[in-house]
């Protein structure tokens, strides 16, 4: 049997736009409770939200924002990141998500490539200060390229407050009129993947694309309106906005939000005093969770649900969910921002064998095949090949790369993953590598590339080439291997550290640095980064 799978066809998707399905929720559920921030306290019902809502993007029109304009967001998880979310969707302007660990370097490029027109930004997290950074590189000679950027505004601040207020004069039926014009295929949202050219590439996203990946993902967990879903993965990636948020909001269930990042106490701590029934994360969340001293004093026996992405979970892991954490019904979910985001998923009732060793089975309306990667042909169940997937979450493409999504997305419309699976007789798939050399730090994606072509800039180094290495805690970790320029003294891994501090996001700083002459190479000519990472595993006792 050939390795191709199609997904259950019922329900039917949904053809609303995000704003048009929020309302009708609200209409059915305004009075339940919609959205906890737990930090602060706060907390909306659906009628409130979506009041809220209207109100900032009604603040959005009186600032001139247009349909398909370029409004980001950079903060971590907050209540205002969601007002944003629903309210840019709302006016039909395209949500660019920009990454809290970016610094500078990134943030430039985003605005650039973006063509950003208005910024929503923290002001501070951690040892980030966003405006700083942000008039770092408005301010800098070479700001020309973010110069379509008009206006940011600091979340918490009086400008926050102008921004919400600024629209309280419109028709009332103003921001009714501007619904009218948007279609469930418009663009909406653009989420930065790391890429292979060294640059991250603007995955473009529709209502159509996420609202039904939110509502399927969650539909397979079989949540309605009476879930409360404990969301300490970032909003920035699909697995908080669209699995977490769009889920949460196509159903009615609440949304909570246990801490601006993630935390493990904190998020223990909101599963029980917010009564959740379902919390994400990636594996080394759960790990951190199981692991933390005081674990066994959290009440979690509201919980039945949630779901693990970003690499396959170990056993144990899957094991403790099941058994200490209550989560009988966890789920295992598989995919990327390119598909907005998730293609395969292991259901409620599947046994601990499938939700331990594999990534479950093809999403509904979705259509995944194995194929050999020479070739393209269908391989047969249980061969390798690079996994492909096609239907309604295949993005729109990249923004202002079409060859790039030439590349990525065939003629006849597969989205090739470039990640080689196996499919098994009973449908389920399993990764069993990466035909680029992407590594998965923490459930974050990382091309060596982009860290590469950064760490050229370095002026003592001549040639760099990074690859992933075994890792405990995140699973890899980089490890870059360095030439040096003639003449000048070695680098170390603190010196490396330093050089890309406060420029790059710091899952993307190499933790290993290794010195060298020369590269392992193939007759050809061509760098063996296979090789180099079993070196790099062996002479760092990491094996």
């Amino acid at each position: 049997m050939e390795s191709y799978a199609r997904g259950e066809s019922s329900p039917p998707l949904i053809e609303e736009t995000i704003g048009a399905n929020l309302e009708r929720i609200v209409a059915e559920h305004g009075g339940r409770e919609a959205l906890v921030e737990v930090a602060t306290g706060r907390r909306w019902t659906y009628a409130e939200l979506d009041a809220d809502v209207d109100r900032l993007a009604r603040g959005l029109l009186a600032a001139g924002i247009a349909k398909g304009d370029r409004v980001g967001i950079w903060a971590p998880n907050c209540a205002e990141w969601t007002l944003v979310q629903y309210a840019t969707a709302k006016v039909g302007a395209i949500l660019v998500n920009v990454n809290p660990a970016y610094r500078t370097h990134e943030l430039a490029y985003a605005l650039d490539q973006s063509g950003l027109r208005l910024l929503f930004s923290a002001e501070a997290f951690k040892t980030s200060d966003y405006r700083a950074m942000v008039e770092e590189v408005t301010s800098a000679p070479s700001a020309a390229g973010v110069r379509a950027l008009e206006r940011v505004v600091y979340l918490g601040t009086d400008e926050w407050d102008e921004m919400v207020s600024g629209g309280d004069d419109l028709p009332a039926d103003a921001l009714r009129q501007r619904m009218s014009t948007l279609e469930p295929g418009d663009p909406i949202n653009i989420q930065y993947t790391s890429g292979t050219t060294g640059y991250p590439k603007g995955a473009t996203l529709s209502h159509r694309n996420i609202l039904n990946n939110g509502f399927f993902t969650t539909e397979l967990i079989n949540f309605t309106h009476e879930d409360r879903l404990a969301i300490p993965v970032p909003f920035y990636h699909c697995f908080g906005m669209v699995m977490g948020n769009l889920g949460c909001t196509s159903h009615g269930a609440a949304m909570v939000i246990p801490a601006p990042g993630f935390d493990p106490t904190a998020t223990l701590r909101a599963v029980q005093e917010q009564r959740c029934t379902g919390v994400y994360g990636v594996p080394t969340m759960f790990i951190a969770m199981q692991n933390a001293p005081d674990f066994a004093d959290y009440d979690l026996s509201t919980l039945r649900t949630g779901i693990m992405a970003g690499s396959i979970c170990p056993v144990e892991v899957m094991k403790r969910c099941i058994s200490d954490m209550h989560m009988a019904e966890v789920s295992i979910a598989y995919g990327m921002t390119e598909t907005s985001p998730v293609s395969c998923q292991t259901r409620s009732d599947d046994d601990l064998d499938r939700r331990t060793s594999t990534i479950g089975r093809v999403h509904p309306h979705v259509e995944v095949k194995v194929v050999d990667p020479v070739s393209g042909s269908t391989v047969e169940r249980g061969e390798t090949g690079e996994l492909c997937t096609r239907g309604y979450s295949v993005m729109i493409g990249y923004w202002q790369e079409q060859e790039l999504t030439a590349q990525a997305i065939d003629e006849d419309g597969w989205m090739h993953t470039g990640d080689l699976a196996v499919m098994r007789e009973d449908g389920y798939c399993n990764i069993v590598g990466r035909s680029k050399d992407m590594v998965i730090r923490g459930g974050e994606n990382v091309y060596p590339r982009e860290v590469e072509e950064f760490l050229y800039g370095h002026p003592d180094v001549e040639d760099v080439q990074v690859v992933g290495v075994p890792d405990e805690r995140y699973g890899e970790e980089l490890c870059a291997w360095v030439k040096m320029r003639a003449g000048a003294e070695p680098v170390d891994a603190a010196a490396v550290r330093e050089f890309c501090q406060g420029r790059l996001s710091h899952y993307k700083i190499p933790r290993y640095v290794m010195v060298v002459d020369e590269f392992p190479m193939t007759v050809t000519g061509k760098i063996r980064k296979v090789q180099m990472r079993e070196e790099s595993a062996r002479r760092l006792g990491l094996a």
